[in-house]
């Protein structure tokens, strides 16, 4: 035992080294990512392809993943391609495991006990050993931060047994005891209402006797990150860089030292989590996420060309998503008007003309309470335009009056409505002003003054354009 556990510390060492070696390697790539790398007409952005929006390809983002998905964390969706496509996610399926392991001991002091086969288990490795223990809380660390399949593999022996005995079958094997748990992880799949998820191990190994007709989506993918971010434990790991391990070997506390295998931890800015993935059928896989101004965005990549191509993809989709952020001023008229409205006075945009209708040719100029209101937009949803609802108005109208309303949408959805309110004014005619009106009205003179529009809403994008703003 003392042997074999030398020889990890050997290993521990060569892949720490190796580790420094290759993030010097992806910095370099990324910096010298190139322009273009891969647009398709059916990716979709904001809910259409580009194809039917008409984008250059100047204005959408290059990627080499077969499937990808961009939302936020209010399930806006920015950018698809074949995220509905059932696929393998290699390693991210250890978001699952750590779902489901999670809501069995919230507690997190269960105790993990590492079986021959987990140990065995191979490929990506915490380095655990034969009998070692953890707690739960070191257990998920070592399979998150490190993407441990031993780690994985000793959970689901661990929790899985739990349950069968629960279920009156104590002393199950470790091979039932993990098929229990991947029940689990397929019960927890459909109470997620994830229809395109199947699950067959917990570690997401999917050649030799691995092998099987188990998948997922990018959709599937990212309501199964977003919900486990929630998790503060969860979130805590996955977003650290490294992490000090502690194991019960041989009935002394050893530690083991662990670096996330999520390496725009440390190269990109705002990046929290959460994993990665890779195996030849799955190709390079990543699950990330991203806080961007107080929100956070998450791009899932699957089946990109390898581990390192699987960084640039998220990296490209996060930074083409927020060149297209913005604020949009809702106010944008080229005349202003001085006016008090509420307490403050001042200058306000000339945001319309509203017909007084007791009038023959008189009219109230209307404004808004907040002249410097903006709201959030993603420029590729398209440009805005704007629709007024105008009050019939009559009698005395004063300063401050709402006199119509004014609606901003984007693709035909309402993103605002502010009230146009009064500016100035106006009373009704007088006696013999009202006579002579009534006059001209008798004989089907009705005109009065026409509703008016005077704000502007500037284009957010030009579709043809060639050279992204970025560039």
């Amino acid at each position: 035992m003392t042997k074999r556990y030398t020889q990890h510390a050997s290993h521990r060492q060569y892949a720490s080294l190796l580790a420094c070696v290759l993030s010097c390697v992806l910095a370099l790539c990324i910096a010298a990512a190139p322009a273009f790398a891969d647009v398709r007409n059916s990716d979709r952005i904001a809910g259409s392809s580009i194809e039917e929006r008409g984008l250059t390809t100047a204005l959408c983002p290059n990627i080499e993943a077969n499937h990808a998905l961009l939302i936020d964390d209010t399930g806006k969706v920015y950018f698809e391609r074949g995220a509905h496509d059932p696929v393998k996610i290699a390693s991210i399926t250890k978001v699952m495991t750590a779902l489901v392991a999670l809501d069995y001991d919230p507690s997190l002091k269960m105790t993990v006990t590492v079986t021959p086969e987990a140990a065995a288990i191979g490929e990506s490795s915490a380095m655990l050993i034969e009998g070692d223990k953890l707690d739960m809380k070191n257990a998920v660390t070592a399979m998150m931060v490190a993407s441990g399949n031993d780690a994985a593999d000793a959970i689901a022996a661990s929790v899985g047994g739990a349950m069968l005995k629960e279920e009156g079958h104590p002393g199950a094997s470790a091979e039932k005891s993990v098929e229990r748990f991947v029940q689990a992880m397929n019960d927890k799949a459909s109470e997620m209402g994830l229809e395109d998820s199947i699950f067959a191990n917990p570690h997401g190994l999917d050649d030799g006797e691995y092998a099987g007709d188990f998948h997922c989506t990018a959709y599937d993918v990212a309501a199964m990150v977003q919900l486990a971010m929630q998790n503060d434990t969860f979130r805590k790991v996955v977003g650290s860089e490294t992490a000090t391990v502690k194991i019960t070997r041989d009935g002394e506390t050893v530690t083991e030292e662990l670096t996330s295998t999520d390496e725009l931890l440390s190269m990109y800015e705002g990046t929290v989590g959460v994993k990665t993935g890779y195996t030849d059928e799955a190709g390079g896989c990543f699950a990330g996420a991203n806080d961007h101004d107080g929100r956070e965005y998450y791009a899932i990549i699957l089946d990109s060309t390898d581990e390192w191509q699987r960084f640039l993809d998220t990296q490209d989709l996060w930074n083409w998503c927020y060149q297209y952020l913005s604020q949009y001023r809702l106010a944008n008229a080229p005349e202003s008007i001085e006016a008090t409205i509420g307490e403050n006075t001042g200058s306000y945009p000339l945001m319309a003309r509203v017909a007084h209708l007791d009038w023959m040719d008189r009219s109230v100029a209307a404004t808004i309470a907040d002249p410097d209101q903006a709201i959030d937009v993603f420029a590729l949803e398209g440009n805005i335009s704007q629709e007024a609802v105008f009050n019939e108005l009559h009698g005395s109208v004063h300063m401050g009056d709402v006199v119509g309303t004014l609606t901003f949408k984007q693709r035909n959805n309402d993103v605002a409505t502010v009230d146009l309110i009064a500016a100035e004014d106006l009373g009704s005619p007088d006696i013999f002003t009202g006579i002579a009106i009534w006059w001209q009205r008798l004989w089907g003179n009705d005109t009065v003054a026409e509703n008016e529009v005077l704000n502007t809403t500037p284009l957010l994008i030009d579709k043809t354009q060639t050279v992204s703003p970025g560039n």
